[in-house]
């Protein structure tokens, strides 16, 4: 059974960053990045411990959304759904018009939050050019896309 308690959000800090590579890790999800592109954390937190992760990758008017992972016992809790509408919230305050993510085991979840499956041809070139684009993720990788309306 998921647990109920409604987790804070905040933004990641350095000291943050084994625990999101080990929680990225044991998602399954790409690491080989984080250094290089840095992209922007957030954190969920129960009792001051990081039960949940994702982060925007910035290029121009669009933002990769990449690497949300949720801990196994949260899962199905809400905690996924609550990082990416914070995510999206905080795009469209920065002026990104749209998100774009890759996925292998997600594209259903994603689906019900309002992405759609894009071909990769209509992906902005800076998007593209990412390692998440260019060698992270495999070909079979699902891309999908939301435009964001502005504020």
């Amino acid at each position: 059974m998921s647990p109920t308690a409604n987790p804070a959000l905040r933004c990641a800090t350095a000291a943050d960053a084994g625990i999101i590579r080990e929680l990225l890790e044991r998602s399954g999800l790409p690491t080989g990045d984080l250094s290089d592109a840095q992209p922007e954390f957030l954190v969920a937190t129960h009792e001051d411990r990081i039960i949940g992760v994702g982060a925007l990758e910035r290029f121009g008017g669009a933002a990769l959304l990449r690497s949300v992972a949720v801990e196994m016992r949260w899962r199905g809790s809400g905690v996924g759904r609550l990082i990416i509408a914070e995510l999206e919230r905080r795009a469209r305050a920065a002026g990104i018009a749209e998100l774009i993510l890759l996925t292998l085991t997600a594209r259903d979840f994603f689906a019900r939050l309002g992405y759609r499956v894009r071909d990769r041809s209509q992906v902005p070139p800076a998007v593209l050019q990412s390692a998440e684009f260019r060698s992270l993720c495999p070909a079979s990788a699902v891309c999908m896309g939301k435009e964001l309306p502005s504020n």
